[in-house]
C-alpha cells in the first residue's frame, strides 16, 4: 500500500519506490530506500511529514504515493 495510507505514529518498512528513475533517485537522496524504515508524523490535506533516518521530511501527496510500504 502507498505511504499515504499509513497510520500516524506507526513505523513502516519501505517495500519499493515507483516512478521514473529521476524520481526514485530524488527519494533515495532524501533517505527513502528499500528496506528502510519510515514513520508518519502527521498528515495534512494529503501531504505528509515523516521521520526517515532521524530526519523529518515533508512530502507532497503525489510523492508519498510513489513510496510503497
Amino acid at each position: 500500500m502507498p505511504l499515504t495510507m499509513a497510520q500516524a505514529g506507526t513505523e513502516n518498512t519501505v517495500r519499493r519506490i515507483t516512478g521514473k528513475d529521476e524520481t526514485r533517485r530524488f527519494l533515495e537522496s532524501l533517505g527513502f530506500v528499500e528496506g528502510g524504515t519510515v514513520t508518519v508524523v502527521t498528515q495534512m490535506a494529503g501531504n505528509l511529514i515523516v521521520n526517515v533516518k532521524s530526519a523529518r521530511v515533508a512530502l507532497s501527496e503525489g510523492m508519498a504515493r510513489r513510496i510503497m510500504i
